[in-house]
């Protein structure tokens, strides 16, 4: 989503994880936000941020609704594929 709303100026990276046989893998995730209000932040509409464009630097994104975001993302699951191409312009 950073990548969406910087228009490409914070470019997301594809990462993996190399495993070692020196003991167990940890991963913690941690997700941060305000759900008080579900309805709401799943309605707010996300896009580029208007002062990062301009005629020179136009949109790269549409803008989403958070719901349409993440129902994507949980459909296409992990296959290594950019989560941001269906919301290209």
């Amino acid at each position: 989503m950073l990548q969406l709303i910087t228009n490409d100026n914070f470019v997301s990276v594809y990462h993996r994880v190399l495993l070692s046989n020196k003991g167990p893998r940890v991963s913690v995730a941690n997700f941060f936000g305000n759900l008080y209000d579900l309805d709401e932040a799943l309605s707010k509409i996300y896009g580029p941020i208007k002062k990062l464009l301009s005629e020179e630097i136009p949109p790269i994104y549409r803008e989403t609704s958070f719901e349409e975001f993440m129902a994507h993302y949980m459909k296409k699951g992990f296959d290594g594929s950019n989560s941001l191409q269906p919301f290209r312009l």
